[in-house]
């Protein structure tokens, strides 16, 4: 568990790395560069959010089945 943790780690650590390099090397102003920023925040945050719940869904019908009694299901 603790090889996962520390791969989590490199991950964020280089994602913030390459995020940061981006913004220094952008060929855009600044204030363009912030607009889409926050345009992909916003994107990738209703993103998560759909997934988040397609996957609440799809959990709540599994609960459903697995609480369903084998009388029920015929």
């Amino acid at each position: 568990m603790q090889r996962f943790g520390n791969f989590m780690v490199g991950i964020v650590t280089g994602a913030l790395v390459g995020s940061i390099a981006a913004l220094l090397l952008a060929p855009m102003s600044g204030e363009e560069l912030r607009t889409q920023a926050a345009e992909r925040a916003d994107a990738v945050r209703q993103d998560v959010l759909e997934a988040y719940e397609a996957k609440v869904v799809q959990l709540e019908a599994e609960l459903d089945k697995l609480r369903k009694t084998p009388s029920e299901e015929k």
